[in-house]
């Protein structure tokens, strides 16, 4: 396993700050030992890389993510130094984090960005110490020297569609609510692009929220109010961007004795989410393979590291480009891969079948008569 240098959740204030002096002081004796250069390519068999990832533990990123990312660079540089893992969900700490890792002198980066504009000026800063810097996931803003994620048009469009077949009859005329992600997140408003462009003419939209920090107590929050305003009874489905703010809006509901709970949407196949589209709780979750993007982020990595240029492995983007204009950078080498929609019927044929979770995980004690019923044995 990697190097974290990360303090889960939170803001942390002046401990925060110190930590990070640390761990840049350390960094400052260990770059020779750990094959840090700035970007100088001390060796192909002996990069740094650092990545940073906007949460651990028990997200996405911590579940997936990182062990993808570092069985991928054992396989692509079987003697190069384990990553140095940064994680946190705080925008304040990511950038200290960033900060850190170019001082210690990594070779190149890869970055899951919090906040994008904010981290600007630090990925202008790697750029200067010669620090490519591979975008994950979020393209960040900034001289970014690649990116790789998932078509964000086409998850909104998946679960644009799939609402609307849940919601039946309603799907003509009905009211639903929109619970988008952070505003200063670019993949949100992709995501939001995405799904409007199924929805719009078809449903009415009582509420559209953005979510502070994808958090989901600012949802479910959220969530509430739009039951007040709008009335337990008059809100036909929930475009929720993820399953954690499907989960807050579920909870929602449930405080509000709302039965039965409308279809709502995900993204990002929790095992959570899963569970609750088997109980009949949430009507999708969007699957992205998280070894398909944190395969080819870390083949852009060492690519770059070495010396050669990203286009070598971007594979287009369905223009035939290859590339991606940020707000601040053009025609960025770029990888956009597929995703899929995942309701009760394709659990076994998309996510047990590609690895992601066994049928034990998924069905619970008490899923077992759900998950019969769904064909999960």
């Amino acid at each position: 396993m990697g190097l974290t240098v990360g303090l889960p959740g939170g803001k942390r204030g002046s401990l925060a700050r110190a930590w990070v002096a640390a761990v840049a002081g350390a960094g400052l004796a260990l770059s020779a030992a750990c094959g840090g250069g700035g970007g100088s390519g001390s060796g192909s068999d002996h990069l740094s890389v650092g990545v940073l990832l906007p949460g651990g533990g028990a997200s996405r990123f911590g579940q997936f993510d990182r062990p993808l990312i570092e069985q991928r660079l054992k396989q692509l540089c079987p003697h190069c130094p384990a990553p140095i893992v940064a994680a946190t969900p705080d925008a304040d700490v990511q950038q200290q984090q960033l900060t850190a890792l170019i001082t210690r002198g990594v070779d190149v980066l890869i970055l899951a960005a919090i906040d994008p504009e904010s981290l600007r000026s630090s990925v202008e800063a790697a750029h200067r110490a010669g620090i490519p810097v591979v975008a994950y996931d979020r393209l960040a803003q900034g001289p970014v020297s690649g990116y790789v994620t998932f078509d964000g048009a086409t998850v909104g469009r998946l679960q644009g569609e799939a609402l609307l077949k849940a919601m039946g009859p309603k799907a003509h005329g009905g009211q639903i609510v929109m619970m988008n992600g952070a505003a200063n997140d670019p993949n949100a408003g992709w995501f939001k692009r995405g799904a409007l462009s199924v929805l719009d003419g078809k449903v009415r939209i009582g509420k559209s929220y953005d979510t502070a920090g994808w958090r989901p107590e600012n949802a479910y929050t959220n969530m509430a109010g739009a039951i007040a305003a709008l009335g337990a009874g008059r809100i036909d489905g929930v475009l929720a961007a993820n399953d954690s703010l499907a989960g807050a809006v579920i909870s929602a509901f449930d405080a509000s004795a709302v039965r039965p709970v409308p279809p709502v949407t995900g993204q990002d196949a929790d095992l959570v989410a899963v569970q609750r589209i088997v109980a009949g709780r949430q009507c999708m979750t969007v699957y992205k393979s998280y070894r398909a993007e944190a395969d080819a982020a870390t083949e852009m990595a060492v690519t770059l590291g070495r010396g050669e240029p990203a286009r070598s492995v971007a594979t287009g983007t369905g223009t035939g480009t290859g590339t991606v204009d940020s707000v601040t950078t053009k025609k960025i080498p770029s990888v956009l891969l597929p995703s899929y929609s995942v309701t009760v019927g394709t659990i076994k044929d998309i996510l047990v079948k590609d690895g992601i979770y066994t049928i034990d995980q998924i069905c619970t004690p008490k899923l077992r008569s759900a998950c019969s019923k769904a064909g999960l044995t």
